[in-house]
């Protein structure tokens, strides 16, 4: 016999193999348990259009889910989509209760609880919600804010250089932690990058297999922020390998001193259905995305390397003053090879207004930035 908190942390674990394929959907996992407490069937949401969680551990289960008990992610869906609805699925698959750890945000598809419980069946929602909601934060951020959520990645040395005072930059960080890089960018729908880096390094911008060189069969979009149309013709990130959008000022809108407008592009790419973007190069942008209070969390690969000169890792974030810098908070550290990765998410300030559930981040005012 398996219990509901059990149930859920298999679920939550479950939900984690759709990142990087499921937007403009979330990842969600759910477990279906008989009447005694035996697990009887069990999915997770693969990608876009495809069937939802419920629906794949429903087709697994069949006739046992019928007075059993449903333990999914986020709350079943109660519209139709490109599917129809789960909340229908579990009434008439004669479920008895449905556990779910996350109400979901986005009032198109919200309202399954309630559907569930006025055909009596029994509901419970918020159990190991922390734990569901780490594992579909991007998701959850996008909806809540109208806004892609953003990871700023970048490696360093340990005095915070990306370059050495040549310029060379190949390589900063271990094997292990460019390996790891590829991963990151496998869970996201798009890379962005500022036209300066792309110039400098020719990036690809594309997830590979280190070991072999081989491309992954599902690339994000690549973002260049490019507000003059700088990006030469021959630049890898207009290659084929990866769908590319080359993000200039006319296009996207500026701010007074000409540049794209990092609110409007971010409002674009949700437009496009992106809803976790990963900020990779350069220091510039970074710097821009951090000033606009657009980045969410960041991930540093630190080198046990000192240069002393050459290019930071961060310019012009905005910060006058130690006062105003900005705080983080740590939420993993680990080792990779030679290398330490952290994990952290902008500590919110007391001055700081996040928007309500729904509503979009508007944001300050800030400068633009390529």
């Amino acid at each position: 016999m398996v219990t509901e908190d059990e149930a859920m942390r298999r679920a939550i674990a479950l939900a984690g193999r759709g990142l990087g394929t499921t937007s403009p959907n979330p990842v969600v996992g759910c477990l279906l348990l008989d009447s005694q407490g035996e697990v009887v069937g069990e999915g997770f949401h693969a990608y876009a259009g495809g069937p939802h969680a419920e629906i794949v551990a429903l087709a697994q289960a069949g006739e046992r889910a019928r007075g059993g008990t449903c333990v999914v992610t986020l709350e079943p869906c109660d519209h139709t989509g490109r599917t129809g609805p789960c909340s229908e699925a579990l009434m008439q698959a004669g479920l008895r209760r449905v556990v779910i750890a996350v109400d979901d945000p986005d009032p198109v598809a919200s309202g399954g609880a309630a559907t569930l419980r006025a055909a009596g069946i029994q509901v419970e929602t918020g159990v190991r919600r922390a734990e569901a909601e780490r594992g579909n934060i991007a998701w959850l951020t996008a909806v809540r804010r109208g806004r892609p959520f953003v990871t700023w990645k970048f490696a360093a040395t340990l005095d915070g250089r990306s370059a050495a005072a040549d310029g060379t930059s190949q390589w900063v960080s271990s094997s292990e932690s460019r390996f790891d890089v590829h991963l990151l960018r496998s869970t996201v729908d798009a890379i962005v990058a500022g036209v300066g880096t792309v110039i400098a390094d020719d990036p690809q911008l594309t997830v590979r297999d280190l070991r072999d060189g081989s491309l992954a069969i599902k690339q994000p979009l690549r973002v260049v922020v490019d507000s003059h149309g700088r990006t030469p013709e021959e630049a890898r990130v207009r290659d084929a390998a990866a769908p590319t959008w080359i993000v200039t000022a006319a296009e996207a809108g500026s701010g007074p001193d000409g540049r794209v407008d990092l609110h409007a592009l971010l409002t674009g790419l949700y437009g496009r259905g992106v809803r976790n973007v990963l900020l990779e190069g350069g220091p510039t942008l970074a710097g821009a995305f951090l000033a606009a209070g657009l980045v969410d969390r960041v991930i540093g690969y630190v080198a046990p390397k000192l240069l002393g000169a050459g290019r930071s890792a961060l310019v012009d974030a905005g910060v006058g003053t130690i006062a105003d810098a900005l705080e983080l908070d740590f939420t993993d550290i680990a080792r990779l090879g030679g290398d330490l990765r952290f994990t952290a998410t902008l500590r919110q300030k007391p001055t700081d207004h996040p928007p309500a559930t729904g509503e979009a981040d508007s944001g300050a005012v800030r400068p633009p930035q390529e």
